[in-house]
This record gives structure tokens, C-alpha cells and sequence, in this order.
């Protein structure tokens, strides 16, 4: 299963206009990274995996998580051996290896890389890309153009992600080895990998062109959808918490 495709619901994250499920995603990204406090970091991180079982996701905002883990493991490495405030931790002969100031500034990194790309992760899962154009050009008067380019970007990623696994599968089925734990080794498997996935990526760029131009890309406006995106109750009430949510971080979580 492809953690960054879209599934059907009928929650109330589901029913929010798709304008504000993007400002929601941006703004409870915002309210993790303005928190300094790591204990704050895992409580975003804990809400957005409850938040997400309230839609019927919450298995995949787990294995999202999961995922982001190994990002959030590689920040970490880096904060703890190269950030040199606090007092000495871990101390060998005369250098000092970790100091507090590191372990800290570590832990609060990864999880804030965590906390910040969740959300923005999981509104794949509770958005049609569709809509979310229509949205922007309906609602905010995007230009097609623009609108178009943003929601592209967003709809290639579950694209791409199944075609990478699909290419890694037939590179196993050919008796590549890609659980090796030699790093040189693992560096060299990216060419078999990444030199299909550029090539099929400039097909569907190209042939993606020409289907858009054959239906009228550049004739589309404001008028051209037929569906409305209303601003809700449920909208005015999510921008409302997510502002507090920020103002808490900012005064409560320094």
C-alpha cells in the first residue's frame, strides 16, 4: 500500500474545504517548529497520529511516522556530534563527544522534523489533488496555471513512490541484493534505480503535456470548474484551534 495516496472518507477532516486542509497542514507545521520544548515535539507528534484515527488513517499516519523516523535519526546524528553548547556529556581522553546542549538540540530537531512533515504528509490521504486545484483557482483565484503546478507536484509523489517500489521489486526479481549492509555496495545500486525512475518520470512529463494541452490547458479559469468549495463551520473552526495551537507553542512551549 502506497502511504501517500488518497483515501476515501466521510470524517470531518474529510469534509474541510481542501484550501484549508493545505493551511491547516502549513499551520500545524508551524506551531512544532516555533516549539522549543521536546517533550511539545512528541505531544504534536502523538495529536496527529490521534487526530488522524478520528479519519480513518491513523494505521498510516503510524507507518508515516515510522518512516520519518530514519530522517529524523540522520538529524539527529548530525545536532549531537556537531553542536558543542552545554555542558560536556560524554567525554573521551580530552575531546569531548557529546555535550548537553548537542543531546538536546538533537532530540528536539528530529522530532520537529517529525512533528513539521506529518501533517503535510497525511493531507495526500484526506485530499484529491483534483479538488484541491479546483480549489485554489474557485476559492483564492489562483490562476489554473499555478494551481496547476502546485497540485502536479503534490499528485506525482504517490506516482513516483509506487514506480520507484516497482522498480526495485523487478531489480530484486533479477537477483539484486538491496538488503546489503556493505554502504559502497548500497551506493551503487541508486544508478539501477534512479535511471528508470528519471526516464519514465520524463515520459509522463511529456506525455502529461500534451494530454493537458489536448484538453484546453490554457482556455481554463475561474468559470471553468463546476464545483463549489464553500467555507464551513467545520474550516472557521479548525483555523481557530490551529491559531491557538501556535500561540500555545509560542508562550507555554519555549
Amino acid at each position: 500500500m502506497n502511504l501517500l495516496n488518497y483515501v476515501p472518507g466521510n470524517s470531518f477532516l474529510h469534509k474541510l474545504n481542501p484550501v484549508i486542509k493545505l493551511l491547516a497542514a502549513f499551520l500545524y507545521g508551524v506551531a512544532a517548529i516555533l516549539c522549543e520544548n521536546v517533550w511539545g515535539e512528541i505531544g504534536f507528534i502523538v495529536l496527529m497520529i490521534l487526530i488522524s484515527y478520528t479519519a480513518g488513517i491513523g494505521e498510516r499516519a503510524v507507518n508515516l511516522t515510522q518512516k520519518l523516523f530514519f530522517l529524523g535519526l540522520f538529524m539527529f546524528v548530525i545536532q549531537l556530534f556537531f553542536v558543542r553548547l552545554g555542558d560536556p556529556l560524554v567525554v573521551i581522553g580530552s575531546f569531548c563527544l557529546i555535550t548537553t546542549g548537542g543531546l538536546k538540540s538533537a532530540l528536539l530537531l528530529s522530532f520537529r522534523v517529525i512533528a513539521a512533515m506529518l501533517p503535510l504528509m497525511l493531507l495526500f490521504a484526506i485530499t484529491q489533488m483534483n479538488d484541491l486545484c479546483n480549489a485554489l483557482v474557485k476559492t483564492l483565484h489562483l490562476p489554473y496555471r499555478y494551481a496547476f503546478i502546485v497540485t502536479t507536484a503534490f499528485r506525482f509523489v504517490p506516482i513516483f513512490t509506487t514506480e520507484f517500489h516497482d522498480i526495485q521489486d523487478a531489480q530484486k526479481a533479477r537477483g539484486v541484493d538491496y538488503d546489503t549492509r556493505n554502504i559502497i555496495h548500497k551506493l551503487q545500486l541508486i544508478a539501477p534505480l534512479c535511471v528508470p525512475l528519471l526516464v519514465s518520470s520524463l515520459k509522463k512529463v511529456d506525455s502529461s503535456a500534451m494530454s493537458a494541452e489536448m484538453r484546453g490547458f490554457a482556455l481554463r479559469n475561474v468559470k471553468s470548474g463546476y464545483k463549489e468549495y464553500p467555507f464551513s463551520w467545520r474550516d472557521v473552526v479548525v483555523v481557530i484551534v490551529l491559531l491557538a495551537l501556535i500561540a500555545v507553542s509560542m508562550i507555554f512551549l519555549k
